[in-house]
């Protein structure tokens, strides 16, 4: 969707689709507001977008790693190797980055996709460069690599047997069960203490996911995925996130029981964030689905972030503060503890071996 494209509006809940509605990004300059001039155009209108297609961009990355500084972030790079995610979460942090592509957070970052289809050239050659300091990789970190265009694109599993062959340390965070379709290259990285895994879960209710996350992985399929990754040795772990207050908080002792029982080794979780665009697309989210508790819901989110809506400070914005995450952070501590999760294995760094750079003469020696 480009700037001014004629949007429904109405917002309403669309199967499918976590976003309602195409809401503008924070760099438009334009935007087009719909008549009706009474020959049924607006209504065809509607009707047109009440189930948007998905449309992938191929495209080629200049570059594919990503550097990070933050200081309440435990990895210092990324390879995501898709722009927009299909998965369609409503509260999903990177929505906002679609507004930098002139298009919307809303249902243009789950419809109108890009894939990077040199990735994993582009990462050999990342790998190759004599100045390369070799430190774990978080794999779709941003957007999931596993979201279902990587059944067609298969790009998560180029970039995997790049650091296969490479032998770089790397770790996945996914809602997707898919995950498993790579465990004969997991496996035996696992057992050289090369990669380690993260499934997210918010929820263990597959009605509630199936409107906030409808097209990641069902619950109980996330925790099988969970378990056939414990079982042929891949460290795993669980990602409570995020915990949204007065929708999902009092699950987090039954989720880290589930996982634990999956064979998860460790945990975490982050509080719901609502950065940019997110802000709109979460209230609308809520009125649509929980009008009654809309209000409560967002008390406590701004209580949590100092009587705003969110609070970038690191330290502050994954955890909050206050009484509210005070409470849900002994509550984890305690459930913690009591299914005795500890900490996944660190990776190691000293097996990475350069590939050897493309070379018109061929290989000489």
């Amino acid at each position: 969707m480009t700037a001014g494209r004629l949007r429904p509006p109405v917002a309403t809940a669309r199967k499918g689709r976590g976003s309602a509605s195409w809401v503008a990004g924070r760099y438009e300059q334009r935007s087009a507001i719909p008549e009706d001039d009474g020959w049924d155009g607006l209504q065809a209108l509607q009707d047109e977008a009440s189930a948007p297609d998905t449309v992938v961009t191929e495209e080629q990355a200049r570059s594919i790693v990503s550097r990070n500084r933050s200081p309440d972030i435990s990895f210092s790079q990324s390879v995501n190797p898709y722009r927009g995610c299909e998965h369609g979460c409503i509260y999903c942090f990177a929505r906002p980055s679609h507004a930098y592509l002139d298009l919307s957070p809303g249902l243009d970052f789950e419809t109108r996709l890009f894939a990077k289809t040199n990735a994993a050239e582009r990462l050999r050659a990342e790998f190759a460069r004599p100045s390369y300091v070799c430190s774990p990789i978080a794999l779709g970190i941003n957007t999931d690599g596993y979201q279902p265009i990587e059944r067609r694109y298969r790009l998560t599993r180029a970039l995997i047997e790049v650091m296969a062959e490479a032998r770089h340390p790397f770790s996945i965070v996914t809602k997707s069960a898919n995950v498993v379709r790579d465990l004969d290259l997991l496996a035996p990285m696992a057992a050289d203490g090369l990669v380690t895994v993260h499934l997210s879960v918010t929820t263990l209710d597959p009605r509630l996911s199936a409107r906030m996350e409808p097209r990641a992985a069902a619950p109980h399929a996330r925790l099988r995925a969970m378990r056939a990754l414990s079982e042929a040795g891949v460290p795993v772990g669980v990602l409570v996130a995020p915990v949204v207050p007065a929708i999902t908080d009092h699950e987090l002792e039954a989720i880290l029981h589930a996982a634990r029982e999956a064979g998860a080794g460790s945990a975490g979780y982050v509080l719901l964030r609502l950065p940019h665009e997110l802000k709109t697309l979460w209230r609308e989210w809520l009125m649509l689905h929980y009008p009654e508790r809309a209000a409560h819901v967002m008390s406590l989110v701004q209580q949590l972030h100092g009587g705003r809506d969110y609070d970038s400070t690191f330290g502050h914005r994954m955890r909050g503060q206050g009484p509210f995450a005070d409470l849900l952070h002994a509550r984890f501590a305690r459930a913690h503890r009591a299914h005795g999760f500890g900490r996944l294995p660190p990776l190691r760094c000293d097996l990475f071996t350069a590939p050897r750079p493309a070379s018109p003469q061929g290989v000489l020696f």
